[in-house]
């Protein structure tokens, strides 16, 4: 290969030879270690969790069945919610590993994965504690290893991204091509100097932002384009930046690639498509309250703190640290020594945005972790790796470290809590109808107490290297202490919880496959369970009401070719307000609380 016409790879390369095959033997265990504890171990082994994930699951497999790879449906109704991408993955993965819950949650786990690598790689380029070190990289030996390190493990290893990484749904894709596109845009913004390497980075750029606009819509962009513009307005660089990122190849690119899905679903379904996609779900959504998802003004303040635990803690620290109102200062700093500066307004603006936004999920701020987890990373990189004090002369002065203390005695403190929480879960719990059984199911399993050794240990452990001023090596408690739970405590919780809440669907979707008669419909009484049409691959009737089943049920029977009777899934309490005459049910199955019957058409009196 001609180094000379590639010259990312020969950079890359130059790099790659500095360090013995060794160390990036360790580097692809560390990022296979806990990219498999986070985000692949049992992905595959619990069922698709209603009510969201199964809806993306379906409508990902009707593709397949219908060869229809534009119009997504559900349950014979077409599904705006989303664009097409994260169906068209689910899709492909259903063709080459068959249709089971690996295949659904495989686009979730790939971006997660990405991201993480990514990251990885960006921390280790970039990942400077301080302007200084930018400067002087060899004075500061070991500074980007560790924000790499430490980076990359608290992007993996924290409740929210683990949670969306294993969810069949769009929101982890979403942030995926989002994150990577950010991380694409720095590198090129870091590089001025070479030009080849600049303009591919930002071409990657371009093609990570259409494919987030297939992944979720507009927002795929204009938060992309939001934290572009302030950071650049923010290092005095905008006027450059606006030309330097290539805008008419990159729009032309980008639309090459986004647009043609949206202008064949438009031609195939029309102004419904409009209405219900920009209008509902991306207007509506961001001016109104959508599906009573309220909150008030601090809800991301309280998700972040417990999505980004425990290394949320010190994100108000590593924030403060930037002094980013020294704006002036940052614009005399070489550009690789932004990276902190790029990732606060990352973080920044997808936390006002979604806090201004009427409707509120606790997803919707799942695409500035990586921001946070850059942030606490140099916070930790600068400590770790500052020269030791020669005198109490030359140490920073108190008021500069009563923030460093404060933050790390309030981890032990969450530390503690988190292990009293769970010690007390089994009893705290409420009480779910549908599985009534679990918090006894859940003690006996032992995963609380588990989960609460794990952080009381990482607790204990805090404590003492804090009593012996070695607060610098937290970091490694609160990641092992968080491996700990995950192995001990949270993946035996998913499994009861799999076991108590949707299995007992799963079972009595196998006995609707083996009793439906030809014609005869089902239905769903009182609650709304997807999975049941994804594991029945048939269609559902569903009705919240006993009143609304019997008027569904005497709409069948006039209809000209009415079924001689419905199969009627439901919890057992909402199958009796039925009040439906005794002579014609039949009862077929029960599992859990659920109860599978056969109701005789039409109906008559009790």
């Amino acid at each position: 290969m001609n180094r000379s016409r590639f010259p990312a790879f020969s950079s890359w390369r130059d790099r790659l030879e500095k360090y013995p095959a060794w160390v990036w033997g360790a580097v692809a265990l560390w990022l296979a270690g806990i990219c498999w504890l986070a985000f692949v171990w049992n992905v595959g082994s619990v069922g698709l969790v209603d009510e969201t994930e199964p809806l993306f699951a379906e409508a990902a497999r009707q593709m397949t069945v219908t060869g229809d790879w534009v119009t997504p449906y559900f349950n014979e109704e077409t599904r705006f919610d989303k664009p097409p991408l994260v169906y068209w993955l689910m899709a492909i993965a259903y063709q080459t590993i068959g249709v089971n819950e690996l295949a659904v949650r495989l686009p979730s786990v790939v971006s997660a994965i990405a991201l993480t690598v990514f990251g990885f790689f960006t921390l280790w380029r970039f990942g400077f504690p301080t302007p200084a070190a930018a400067e002087a990289e060899s004075s500061i030996p070991g500074s980007r290893w560790a924000s790499a390190l430490i980076g990359s493990g608290m992007m993996a290893l924290h409740p929210q991204t683990m949670v969306w990484a294993r969810t069949g749904v769009s929101d982890m894709l979403l942030s995926g091509c989002m994150g990577c596109a950010l991380l694409a845009f720095f590198w090129g913004y870091a590089q001025p100097a070479r030009a080849r390497a600049k303009s591919l980075w930002y071409l990657a750029f371009w093609v990570l932002l259409a494919l987030a606009v297939l992944a979720k819509g507009p927002v795929g962009i204009v938060l992309p384009g939001l934290i572009v513009m302030a950071f650049a307005l923010l290092v005095g660089k905008f006027w450059t930046l606006f030309w330097e990122v290539m805008p008419l190849r990159g729009a032309l690119l980008f639309v090459a690639i986004a647009l043609p899905w949206y202008i064949l679903v438009y031609q195939a379904n029309g102004q419904t498509y409009i209405d219900s996609f920009f209008g509902y779900h991306n207007i509506e959504r961001f001016t109104s309250v959508v599906n009573r998802h309220a909150g008030p003004w601090y809800f991301y303040v309280l998700i972040v703190l417990g999505g980004f635990i425990p290394h949320s803690i010190h994100l108000p620290l590593a924030i403060a640290r930037l002094r980013w109102w020294r704006w002036r200062e940052w614009q005399q700093q070489p550009r690789q020594a932004h990276l902190g500066l790029f990732a606060l307004v990352w973080f920044t603006v997808i936390f006002g945005f979604f806090t201004v936004a009427v409707t509120k999920l606790p997803s919707y701020v799942l695409p500035l972790l990586p921001a946070a987890a850059i942030l606490v990373a140099l916070l930790w990189s600068d400590r770790l790796t500052r020269p030791a004090p020669v005198s109490a002369a030359s140490a920073a002065p108190p008021h500069r470290q009563w923030g460093w203390h404060l933050s790390n005695w309030l981890n032990v403190v969450v530390l503690a809590a988190l292990a009293a929480g769970l010690w007390f879960l089994p009893v705290i719990l409420g009480n779910d109808v549908a599985m009534p059984n679990f918090p006894e199911a859940l003690r006996q399993s032992g995963a609380p107490l588990q989960g609460a050794i794990a952080w009381g240990t990482g607790a204990i452990a805090a404590t003492v290297l804090l009593l012996r001023r070695q607060g610098r090596w937290l970091w490694v408690v609160n990641l092992l202490a968080y491996s700990g739970f995950v192995i001990a405590s949270l993946m035996p919780t998913l499994l009861v919880v799999d076991v108590e809440r949707q299995l007992p669907l799963r079972q009595l979707s196998e006995v609707v496959v083996q009793q439906q008669q030809p014609n005869e419909v089902l239905m769903m009484a009182g609650f709304t369970k997807p999975s049941v049409v994804f594991y029945t691959q048939r269609p559902f009737e569903f009705r919240q009401s006993a009143r609304g089943v019997v008027e569904k049920l005497n709409q069948l029977s006039s209809t000209a070719n009415p079924p001689e009777s419905a199969l009627i899934l439901g919890l057992d309490y909402n199958l009796a307000d039925l009040n439906l005459n005794p002579a014609q049910v039949t009862p077929l199955d029960s599992a859990g609380r659920y109860d599978l019957v056969r109701v005789d058409l039409p109906l008559t009196a009790p």
